[in-house]
């Protein structure tokens, strides 16, 4: 909305209508009419809906693996992995895959930038570092090479 589309005089109340979309997770969808409406019976709409902070939060982004050191190791090796998007709330576990098997690592500590991983039982090769989030499993174009 601009300036120039908001009335100047009490007259020109009557034929503004300006409408909001809010977006409330990715069900619900609230329309707010803001014509005649006495700004105290929008706050109280607002409070109201009752509306939990965590709805009103941005999905969370999407995890990044810029590098891996070292690149190679074996078995109860600790390799660390950076990032952007790693910390907790965002990445729920981190595993080692080849082309048919998602490995699960051991996590040692795990902040926004890096994460620290054990490496498993594996055997030698190349495996690419995964990463769970919300639920689903993300393949990384990240490679770990498993030697003996």
């Amino acid at each position: 909305m601009t300036c120039s589309s908001v009335p100047r005089r009490r007259s020109d109340l009557a034929s503004f209508r300006w409408h909001s979309h809010l977006r409330f997770g990715s069900a619900r969808i609230l329309k707010i009419r803001l014509a005649n409406a006495a700004p105290l019976a929008l706050a109280a709409a607002f409070v109201a809906l009752a509306v939990a902070p965590s709805a009103l939060r941005a999905q969370n982004a999407p995890a990044q693996i810029s590098a891996v050191t070292p690149s190679t190791g074996k078995a109860d090796d600790s390799i660390t992995i950076t990032g952007k998007n790693l910390d907790k709330t965002d990445v729920t576990a981190v595993f080692l895959s080849d082309a048919k098997l998602d490995h699960k690592a051991v996590v040692v500590d795990q902040e926004a930038g890096k994460i620290v991983i054990k490496v498993p039982d594996l055997k030698p090769g190349d495996y690419n570092i995964s990463i769970e989030q919300s639920g689903s499993i993300y393949i990384q174009p990240v490679i770990f090479k498993v030697k003996t």
